[in-house]
């Protein structure tokens, strides 16, 4: 599921390429604007693997400073700006994970900010000048939020020419990126003829829609599965797949053959069958194939046989949480790990995900979001599908 701009120009240069034995450069840049990579975010990792696999090399490209201005692709308004500090620590976290997906050791990793950490204003502002205004309201996103009056900042227009300047640092023959990204992989091509370079060609991939396949998977909307999840967690995250993105997600996160999908996704076979597999799949791709059939055993006790998971985190509350005994469920859940801000907490209670009680047959609703609860030791609070914790004194 990719599309090849110019096609014709990629067959040309994998031949030349296996005739005088020289690698193609292969580009993917990541901005680190969070800590983690989810399986969204990997497509165009294992894309870039399998370039690696096929003896080119590999270019990756943290991109310290672009992450710093904010990629406006797909956008409707202004992203915020990270400082550089917070982008660093998110990039440490990020070639960790990439790890999981390409050979580091084999590949070329380089920041951006090695090259526009030095260029002068000067050189800022003849880069600026190889792109008109008009051009860049050409992207479909730009022209969206000009239309409706969308405030567009000027350091937005930066964004492409810096992405498309990577590419002439790097010398690039290939460039990999979300379909979103199509014009600024597209710069990249004008400014390296510009500077009188063989243009690159660009491989796109589709976004991959969240768990709730409607929204792009975003960790900050919490419809996103993590690389480096737990295999119960990724199984259990998979399982609430939407039928209607099985296919998508087989043929973008896993490397089963469209034979194999085809047979799990026809009309004779259970649904249900074909939802384990790709959690199998995906867990085995980032743990192994025992994790996976463990997390398969699991999910199976906890959801079909309503029985507890083999383990559960342990929290202990402090005097000081209490208030006459009692502590508020909605710091509970975010004490337990299970929601991150009180107002993700508060959702989890009024959405009826919230059950609390001494055992698995015990488990009650709290659909109160200002109950109180006793934390007696023993007691096991779950939260959503997947979540349990338990107390202890």
């Amino acid at each position: 599921m990719a599309d090849i701009v110019p096609e014709a120009e990629l067959v040309e240069k994998l031949t030349r390429s296996r005739n005088e034995n020289r690698p193609l450069r292969v580009k993917l840049g990541l901005d680190p604007t969070a800590p983690d990579i989810h399986i969204g975010n990997a497509v165009p990792l294992w894309k870039l693997r399998a370039f690696q696999d096929l003896g080119h090399q590999a270019v990756l490209i943290l991109g310290d400073y672009t992450a710093c201005v904010g990629d406006p692709s797909g956008q409707n308004k202004t992203r915020p700006q990270l400082t550089h500090d917070a982008v660093m620590a998110h990039a440490q976290t990020y070639l960790e994970q990439a790890g999981r997906i390409l050979d580091l050791e084999k590949a070329e990793i380089v920041k951006n900010g090695d090259w526009f950490s030095k260029m002068s204003f000067g050189e800022v502002t003849r880069l600026c000048a190889r792109m008109t205004v008009a051009r860049m309201l050409e992207r479909d996103d730009f022209a969206k939020r000009y239309k409706a009056g969308e405030p567009i900042a000027v350091h937005e227009f930066l964004y492409p020419l810096m992405q498309g300047w990577d590419s002439v640092e790097v010398r690039a023959d290939v460039e990999l990126g979300g379909t979103d990204q199509l014009f600024n992989l597209m710069v990249g091509r004008e400014l390296q003829r510009d500077m009188g370079m063989a243009a690159q060609v660009a491989v796109t991939n589709p976004l991959l829609e969240g768990l709730d396949g409607v929204h792009k998977m975003s960790k900050s909307l919490g419809n996103y599965i993590g690389i480096t999840e737990s295999p119960k967690d990724i199984f259990g995250k998979a399982m609430s797949i939407p039928d209607a993105m099985m296919k998508k997600y087989f043929i973008m996160t896993t490397d089963a053959t469209m034979e194999e999908i085809e047979s799990l996704l026809a009309p004779s076979a259970h649904p249900r069958e074909a939802k384990v597999a790709l959690a199998k799949a995906l867990v085995k791709r980032y743990h192994s194939a025992e994790a996976a059939e463990q997390a398969a055993e699991e999910f199976d006790r906890i959801f079909r046989e309503r029985e507890l998971p083999d383990e559960m985190p342990i929290v202990r509350i402090q005097p000081g949480e209490l208030e006459n005994g009692k502590i508020w469920i909605v710091k509970l859940l975010v004490l337990g790990g299970c929601a991150e801000t009180n107002g993700q907490a508060r959702r989890l209670v009024a959405q009826g995900g919230v059950r609390v009680g001494a055992s698995a047959e015990s488990l009650e609703k709290v659909d109160d979001e200002k109950a109180q609860i006793e934390p007696t030791a023993g007691l096991i609070i779950k939260a959503g599908k997947r979540r349990f914790f338990k107390l202890e004194q």
